[in-house]
């Protein structure tokens, strides 16, 4: 999903990333596909969809991919959006079994 929005906002200027971020908002936090789909319409329409019409392209051909992301609720969402938490486990995992060389064995 991250990486999504890192794609809308490669065509975007800098001075109007955060408005482009807050008329993405009601896309990505659309609890139905058709509810994502009517605010992507809405976007379109408005004057900053208007001007990026890049944009409005990059959600339209990712829309099959993300379709499934909104079949998860609010609380899965916010943990599968970005892979931040799933890369912290595996670091702290990595951690410990570098510094031990080897995991643990079991004894009979």
């Amino acid at each position: 999903m991250v990486r999504l929005i890192r794609a809308s906002m490669r065509f975007v200027a800098c001075q109007d990333r955060r408005k482009m971020a807050a008329a993405l908002k009601p896309i990505d936090t659309a609890p139905t596909a058709e509810a994502a789909e009517t605010a992507l319409l809405e976007f379109a329409e408005f004057d900053i969809g208007k001007r990026n019409k890049a944009t409005v392209a990059t959600w339209q051909s990712a829309w099959e991919r993300f379709i499934p992301f909104l079949a998860f609720p609010p609380e899965v969402r916010k943990i599968i959006y970005t892979s931040n938490v799933i890369e912290s486990l595996n670091y702290q995992l990595r951690k410990i079994i570098k510094n031990r060389g080897h995991l643990p064995a079991t004894t009979r």
